[in-house]
């Protein structure tokens, strides 16, 4: 299957990705995969990428697509893939359709991870992170450390992190609902979108959303 994942901030794309990605054996390919890739390999994509991000400009969209379509060209990616975090904007979503047109593919469905605002910021304004060892989170509410402020695995101290307070996250839910949010209506038209909640355990969630993707391809 060729699936795209879209959803805002929170809504745990990047966990439902890699648990999708593995059930349905096809790989998992995320915008932030595609950049660090391309800048470890120093290939002239990332370095482009690496330049525009030195001077705190956005990456051009035509950057992005490139290294989309290097990664598509991959022997993996020739049945199937899970886009995660591609395409992000109308651009893209077009450029995309002319990518797999070219090869004589298409999308087999669009997942829409949704989840209401309230809960987005909740969800990341209250993650908490170690300064020891950033894999180590907790949360306010759901995942509280044994002691409070330190972490349960080294004793490292929690803090908030930066792009995780309520306004940068509303920030971050402004630009999707201005920019990724259209691709939404983009692929309805096509008939592509399936809708599920977001809400819940994960199982849950992985569950309710293979049991959409099963419909749609049948």
């Amino acid at each position: 299957m060729r699936i795209v994942l879209v959803g805002p901030p929170g809504a745990g794309k990047g966990t439902q990705a890699a648990y999708l990605a593995e059930n349905l054996s096809i790989p998992h390919v995320s915008t932030g995969d595609l950049f660090r890739a391309n800048i470890g390999q120093g290939t002239a994509l990332g370095k482009q990428a690496q330049e525009y991000m030195n001077a705190g400009e956005l990456v051009p969209d035509e950057v992005t697509i490139g290294m989309a379509k290097d990664r598509l060209d991959q022997p993996d990616a020739a049945e199937g893939f899970l886009l995660d975090g591609f395409p992000r904007n109308l651009a893209q979503a077009e450029a995309l359709d002319q990518i797999l047109a070219e090869r004589g593919a298409h999308l087999d469905g669009v997942l829409d991870l949704e989840i209401p605002e309230d809960q987005v910021v909740q969800r990341i304004a209250g993650r908490r992170t170690c300064r020891t060892d950033s894999a180590h989170t907790f949360h306010v509410d759901h995942k509280r450390p044994q002691v409070a402020g330190r972490c349960d695995e080294c004793g490292g101290e929690l803090y908030q992190r930066a792009d995780d307070s309520e306004e940068t996250v509303r920030k971050r839910l402004e630009v999707y609902h201005r920019e990724t949010e259209p691709i939404i209506g983009f692929y309805q038209a096509k008939g592509l979108v399936v809708t599920i909640s977001a809400m819940g355990r994960v199982a849950e969630v992985t569950e309710r959303a293979m049991d959409a993707l099963r419909t749609k391809a049948a």
